[in-house]
């Protein structure tokens, strides 16, 4: 069969331009391109996917910060609960105050000619410390003695004569008068010579004074003054001071409602125990005894003053230094101690945590009472119980514990040694 093919020519105008063409319908939408509809799908998945991750890392960072907050076992130090004794004590602010103290000054006027002392040295009474030159006062008392020698002659002339006219007026040789005259003159060369001796005594005291020395024993302070200088007598300037550190006194004060159980102390005659601790109060300069109390309340603070007094054989109180002091006014005996340490406080009050068997921490309620900053005492424990010192930042309730040493007593030292009543049962005043 053959096939007729026909070519169909455009046809034109009778211009000769070409004829105007029908556009065609475009092809239909199925059969676009659709490349980018799939790279937003991948983008929105891959974004999805990415968030999931990211879910699930916070959610097992959360889970491991859960598990380091909330250990299965929290390592502790433990100690025992112990039954003592420990002391109850008012505290107050103090200065260390010598019981002597004296600015030396000179009597008489003169050079200095040497100074026998070092700053800083520990003299005893009548060591010789300045030398005042001595020459005029060596002069003056050769002049007294020399006119006392002359009285005392006039003044044994005078008694001859009187005993010659008495035994003449026994034979009525001479008139009453006369012997009566002789007796008047022999009281006068009496009372000359008696201000001669005087007179001798003042010399020599001022020739003593030219040598001065030490009128109790302690320290002497920094150099004042230097040979050749010029000193006059009686003159306000200080020469040396001397202090006295052996024994020394401390002056404190505290409330005056502790008064009555002080006095109740010191009528029975106690000797009250006073410790001088530094100013942290962690470490003991001396101990000593209570002396006396002032003799009356300053009304404007509310406190009253305290002398204590210290041996003071190691030097460790110096003049004018502050020292907190601590008077032991009584002693508990027979009571719970633990260690401050391990005293808790919450809003309910204080506990403790107790390690019962199996290793497991238990929150137990307290009564404080009192403590001397390193053992306290409590009520609500039994002595034997093992309790918790450390650890309290991830200890709970229930929870494990693992040992880390062994049980310890609680504290030896507040038995002995005693401490202050707790919170604010125990003022201070100023000094």
């Amino acid at each position: 069969m053959n096939t007729i093919t026909t070519s169909r020519r455009p046809q034109t105008s009778e211009s000769g331009q070409e004829p105007f063409r029908i556009p065609q319908e475009p092809p239909p939408p199925g059969h676009r391109s659709r490349w980018w509809v799939w790279l937003i799908v991948f983008i929105v998945a891959l974004g999805a996917v990415y968030f999931l991750y990211r879910q699930y890392e916070a959610a097992q960072q959360a889970k491991q910060s859960k598990m380091m907050m909330q250990p299965h076992e929290v390592p502790v130090q433990t100690a025992t609960v112990r039954e003592g004794d420990i002391g109850v004590y008012v505290n107050g602010l103090g200065t260390v105050t010598p019981v002597y103290t004296v600015s030396v000054t000179s009597r008489v006027q003169g050079q200095i000619m040497a100074i026998h002392y070092r700053e800083g040295q520990m003299v005893r009474k009548g060591d010789p410390l300045i030398d005042i030159d001595p020459r005029p006062y060596e002069a003056q008392l050769s002049q007294v003695q020399g006119q006392l020698s002359h009285d005392e002659a006039l003044l044994a002339q005078a008694r001859i004569d009187l005993d010659r006219y008495q035994a003449a007026f026994s034979r009525n040789a001479i008139a009453q008068q006369q012997v009566y005259d002789q007796e008047q003159l022999v009281k006068q060369d009496e009372g000359t010579v008696k201000n001669d001796q005087g007179l001798l005594q003042n010399a020599q005291v001022n020739l003593v004074y030219c040598h001065i020395t030490a009128p109790i024993t302690g320290r002497v302070g920094l150099r004042l003054v230097d040979p050749g200088n010029l000193v006059q007598a009686n003159s306000n300037t200080s020469l040396v001071v001397v202090t006295q550190l052996q024994p020394i006194t401390v002056i404190f004060t505290v409330a005056e409602d502790y008064l009555p159980e002080i006095q109740k102390e010191l009528r029975v005659g106690h000797k009250m125990q006073v410790q001088a601790l530094d100013r942290t109060e962690q470490n003991t300069l001396a101990t000593g005894t209570l002396l006396t109390i002032d003799n009356q309340v300053d009304p404007t603070t509310g406190t009253f003053k305290l002398r204590a007094i210290f041996p003071n054989t190691d030097g460790a109180l110096f003049p004018n230094q502050f020292v907190n002091a601590k008077l032991l006014v009584d002693t508990q005996h027979n009571v719970d101690l633990i260690p401050t340490a391990a005293l808790q406080r919450n809003s309910s009050g204080a506990f403790v945590y107790v390690i019962k068997p199996g290793d497991t921490a238990s929150m137990q309620t307290v009564t404080p009472g009192t403590t001397d900053g390193n053992t306290a005492a409590v009520q609500g424990l039994e002595p034997g119980q093992v309790i918790a010192v450390n650890g309290f930042d991830k200890l709970q309730d229930g929870i494990k514990v693992v040992v880390r040493n062994n049980p310890t007593d609680a504290g030896s030292g507040g038995a002995r040694n005693g401490g202050a009543r707790s919170g604010s049962a125990r003022g201070t005043g100023a000094p």
